[in-house]
C-alpha cells in the first residue's frame, strides 16, 4: 500500500502468501530512496527502493488524473508543506508511504474524516486509481505527491508535523543480495520520526515473515521509538483486512502489522 509503500499494486489489495504477493511481482515498486552505497572508487551512491515501470491506465484514471489531479495532486517542491493551507483547516495529519492503487488509503481517509492524509506514490495508474476514489467518495481530507518520498520527507515535512506514518506492503525485496534496497531501514526510520510529533505513530504492515522479523528489529533499536505492543501489534481497526488477507488468513498465511510511536 513505499516511498516507503509505491508502485506496487495496492497494499489493500495485497495478498498475504509471500510466495504470490504482489509486493514482490514484476510491477511491484516501493516508493523510497534510501540507502546509500560505496562504488569502488570510494564515492557513495544512492540505491533507490523502487524502480518505475510503466503501466496501464485505465480511462477512469486518466479521466481522474485530468480533472481532479490539479487539486488533490500537490506539486513537489523544496520547501515546507502548509498543511493549514493545503487543506483550509488545522487537523492531525498522516502521511502513507506508497499506496499502491489506493483502495485502502481511500477507505481509511473515509472512516477518519477528523484526520487529514497525505499518499506518496511514484505510480501514475496508482495516483490515477487513488484520484478517482477521491472524487467517487468525495475525499476532502487526501491529498497525493507523486514523487520520491524521501525527497518528500526532506525538503516538504518540518520536523514534528506528522500525527502518523503509515508504511503497509512495501517490497519486500526477496533475495537476500537486494535486501539493502529495503525501505525499512536505520537511516530512514531515524529521518522518519523526526518529522513525528511527540505521541505520534508509525503503522507498518508486510507480509513477507523475514521482513516483519526486519521491520521488528530496526524499529525497537530506534532509542526515539516505543512499540506498542510486546513484538507484533494486533491490526488496528482502522486498517482494512482485504479480500486477498483474508483468503491468505484462512489458509494459514501471516500479516505482521507494526505500531510504533514517538517518545
Amino acid at each position: 500500500m513505499t516511498h516507503p509503500t509505491s508502485g506496487r499494486p495496492d497494499a489493500a489489495d495485497s495478498p498475504a502468501d509471500p510466495s504470490a504477493s504482489p509486493s514482490s511481482a514484476s510491477s511491484a515498486e516501493p516508493v523510497a530512496r534510501h540507502v546509500e552505497d560505496a562504488t569502488d572508487d570510494g564515492r557513495r551512491r544512492t540505491i533507490r527502493s523502487f524502480v518505475l515501470r510503466a503501466g496501464r491506465m485505465g480511462t477512469g484514471q486518466q479521466r481522474a488524473l485530468e480533472t481532479l489531479g490539479p487539486k488533490f495532486v500537490l506539486p513537489y517542491q523544496a520547501a515546507p508543506l502548509d498543511p493549514g493551507a493545503v487543506f483550509g483547516r488545522q487537523a492531525p495529519l498522516v502521511l502513507e508511504i506508497g499506496f499502491g492503487m489506493g483502495a485502502a488509503t481511500a477507505e481509511i481517509a473515509a472512516g477518519r474524516p477528523d484526520t487529514d492524509f497525505i499518499g506518496v506514490e511514484v505510480h501514475t495508474p496508482g495516483v490515477g486509481s487513488l484520484l478517482k476514489l477521491i472524487g467517487e467518495n468525495g475525499l476532502a481530507n487526501l491529498r497525493i505527491i507523486q514523487h520520491d518520498a524521501v525527497e518528500v520527507l526532506e525538503h516538504m515535512v518540518p520536523p514534528g508535523m506528522l500525527a502518523g506514518v503509515h508504511i503497509f506492503f512495501p517490497d519486500p525485496w526477496h533475495k537476500k543480495k537486494h535486501n539493502k534496497r529495503r525501505l525499512i531501514q536505520p537511516s530512514f526510520v531515524n529521518k522518519l520520526v523526526t518529522r513525528l510529533s511527540p505521541g505520534g505513530y508509525l503503522h507498518c504492515a508486510t507480509d513477507w515473515q523475514p521482513y516483519a522479523e526486519q521491520m521488528l528489529e530496526v524499529l525497537s533499536a530506534e532509542p526515539a521509538l516505543v512499540n506498542t505492543a510486546e513484538g507484533y501489534a494486533p491490526k488496528p481497526a482502522y486498517r482494512p483486512l482485504t479480500k486477498f488477507e483474508n483468503r491468505g488468513l484462512k489458509l494459514g498465511h501471516g500479516v505482521w502489522d507494526l505500531v510504533f510511536t514517538r517518545r
